[in-house]
């Protein structure tokens, strides 16, 4: 029998703002160096959500222990459980081994992993004891790297080690310092360790599968009846996310604008929205009075802000017909070659702020003059400006603008700042924005833009659904991710995904209703008082065929158990005929089932399997 080991590591060892690029990963240079692994392979392999944001991981295979097929994933963005946690749940599921790794000069990662992501693994890891390794890499800069718990000497600017204690405390795991990535650290240290818990798992799943067989070989007089494995069920695919997308292409419409940039000669450069703009840029909150001096408390933020641009309604004449809506907010451009480039820069704001090479590209390609290009670059670093970070990178790259600008539309998420409509329901309102609703939901952009009362009031009523639901389908409009608390509330917000004809949402509450009740313990599926029958109809009712067609199978496959539930008898014949047609065991298993301990009985031995 094949034996194989899965180690999953997560994490990035490089400093946040390194410029070696080239520095080898902790992974693979241990596959590189030790001399128990052989024939070592690596393919780029792309997350299931096929999109620019999603992230990749690294997938290796070699052989170990001379048969033993070692896998390793290692994912060094930890973007995948924010876009896919699908997927991530998938490899922490599957890992006989999980690494933990990060640098010790980049606190921030450090803060962004205990904060957010150790407690997504420590929920996923509930239910499986895999053993953890947190690896501490590099020497703290300035000083002699120091191994002393009680050491607070580079706290402000470096991680303690007794904070990479703390966080392996837990997590229950093992906590390794990795000063350098030389032949005794990876191969004595890291490797020992490492290979430990390999031999540990092989020998757990050694005893495994002895146990099988010992269990398969009693009773061989007469062979029990087979039991074939029931039928595969339907597998549900998600969709890609387009979240950045539906951002970008809100830039090339006129629905919904308040901003429009002017030249400094009143000529009128492009149009643009306050949310957007806000979401990405303190200057922008500045300019359009979101947050006050005394709240930024920056004053390069400020100084930017003052030079670049001016807020002025008084040289444009007002309107003289509109929507109910104010008219937009008027900003002249004082910089004449930033101006000249800011239908780019716009287009680099509401694509994400992820692709500054693409950027650099345009404006070289507009100005000839580096010195220019480097001026406006260097505005541009300035509006994705932090208050209080320094902003001194050299060589500017996508993902360290990620790092840089770390505002998002989530800020303005159910908050009456910049709102310009008003959702009533169940006799409470909800604050939220056009911009967002129009670029995410089609039906809402229809709703908005044409001979609708909606689309001139501030205040809409909502019906059919309920507060809580309707906020989780805004947040997911806002942010572009969901996190149902039972399998009845992702019911709810999959109905109210059909009502506005938002398929993406649909497809991930049914991924969760799937993954829930896959998890469910069959004990628990006899006990529950959750009624499959009647997701199935709502399923059936806001046409979702993938669902409805899954718990199908689903009550099939659990045949002894829904077929002593009164819900049963609530299923049409055609769905009594299907499950009847798939039902696991079969009624002819079952027969010969009965037959095998009638022959038992009457040969007066003893079978462990019965």
């Amino acid at each position: 029998m094949y034996v194989s080991v899965n180690i999953v590591a997560f994490g990035n060892e490089r400093d946040g703002f390194s410029e070696d690029n080239q520095q080898s990963s902790l992974i693979w240079s241990y596959l590189g160096r030790s001399a128990l692994i052989s024939e070592t392979e690596s393919s780029l392999l792309l997350n299931s959500a096929n999109h620019i944001r999603n992230p990749f991981f690294t997938e290796y295979q070699a052989c170990v222990f001379g048969n033993v097929r070692l896998v390793v994933h290692d994912c060094p963005l930890w973007d995948i459980f924010d876009s896919d946690w699908y997927t991530s749940r998938s490899l922490i599921g599957g890992a006989d081994v999980i690494v933990i790794k990060y640098s010790v000069n980049d606190k921030t990662s450090f803060q962004e992993l205990k904060d957010s992501y150790v407690p997504m693994i420590k929920k996923a890891l509930n239910h499986c004891s895999v053993p953890v390794i947190i690896s501490a890499i590099g020497a703290r800069k300035n000083e002699v790297p120091c191994t002393c718990p009680l050491c607070t000497s580079d706290r402000r600017s470096c991680v303690t080690t007794s904070e990479g204690i703390q966080l392996a405390k837990e997590l229950g795991a093992t906590y390794l310092e990795l000063h350098t990535l030389n032949d005794f650290y990876i191969q004595k240290y890291f490797g020992g360790v490492l290979e430990y818990f390999m031999i540990q798992r092989l020998n757990q799943k050694s005893s495994e599968n002895l146990k099988k067989r010992k269990k398969t070989q009693k009773c061989h007089r007469v062979k029990p009846p087979q039991l074939e494995q029931p039928e595969k069920m339907p597998i549900l695919r998600g969709e890609a996310s387009h979240y950045d997308s539906d951002l970008h292409n809100l830039l090339f419409c006129c629905q919904c604008v308040d901003v429009i940039f002017y030249s400094e000669d009143l000529k009128k450069v492009v149009e643009a929205h306050k949310i957007i703009l806000c979401s990405v840029s303190h200057v922008f909150m500045l300019l359009f009075n979101v947050k006050s001096p005394a709240d930024i408390r920056d004053s390069a933020i400020i100084w930017t802000a003052q030079s670049l641009f001016a807020v002025n309604n008084e040289v444009f004449p007002v309107p003289s017909s509109g929507s109910s809506c104010n008219s937009p907010v008027r900003v002249i451009v004082k910089d004449s070659v930033f101006c000249s480039c800011l239908s780019d820069i716009l287009h680099f704001i509401y694509s994400g702020t992820f692709q500054w090479e693409r950027l650099e590209e345009d404006i070289k390609k507009k100005l000839k003059d580096p010195e220019k290009i480097e001026h406006v670059l260097e505005k541009v670093k300035c509006i994705l400006r932090i208050p209080g970070k320094l902003n001194n990178l050299k060589d500017c790259r996508s993902h360290q603008i990620k790092q840089l600008c770390n505002t998002s539309l989530r800020l303005f998420f159910n908050t009456p700042v910049l709102a310009d409509v008003i959702f009533k329901i169940q006799g409470a309102t909800v604050p939220a924005h056009r911009a967002v609703l129009v670029a995410r939901c089609e039906v809402m952009a229809a709703m908005f833009n044409g001979n609708y009362l909606e689309a001139n009031n501030i205040l809409v009523p909502v019906y059919g659904v309920s507060k809580d639901t309707f906020i989780s389908f805004l947040e997911y409009l806002y942010t572009d991710s969901c996190c149902p608390a039972s399998i009845l509330q992702a019911m709810s917000l999959l109905i109210c995904a059909e009502m506005y004809q938002v398929t993406r949402l649909q497809h991930i509450c049914e991924l969760y209703i799937i993954t829930q009740l896959q998890s469910m313990p069959s004990r628990e599926l006899a006990s529950t008082r959750l009624s499959i029958v009647s997701l199935l109809r709502k399923a059936k009712f806001h046409n979702s065929d993938c669902l409805s067609t899954w718990l199908l199978h689903f009550i099939a496959t659990n045949y002894l158990i829904f077929s002593q539930k009164p819900e049963f008898q609530d299923l049409s014949v055609d769905e009594r005929n299907f499950v009847e047609m798939h039902r696991w065991p079969s009624d002819m298993y079952l027969k010969q089932l009965a037959d095998y301990r009638n022959y038992i009985h009457s040969q007066k031995c003893y079978c462990t399997v019965m």
